[in-house]
């Protein structure tokens, strides 16, 4: 069975998030929750990232957060 995993309302979701979204049940029904708007900030400070460490600390705290 395939996870449902919603997008943003701008931006695209990327493929490292995606993976947290579809190997985490739990972080992927609070995902689902979210406003569409409140998704796409998600994505985008992540991808705002510079540095590919920096990014993978922001997904690590979007899946804790969540």
């Amino acid at each position: 069975m395939k996870t449902k995993i919603s997008p943003g309302t701008v931006h695209e979701l990327p493929e490292d998030l995606k993976q947290i979204l579809s190997s985490d049940i739990e972080v992927n029904s609070y995902w689902e929750k979210l406003t569409p708007l409140a998704r796409n900030e998600w994505i985008c400070w992540i991808e705002d990232a510079k540095k590919p460490e920096t990014r993978q600390r922001r997904i690590d705290r979007t899946q804790n957060e969540l």
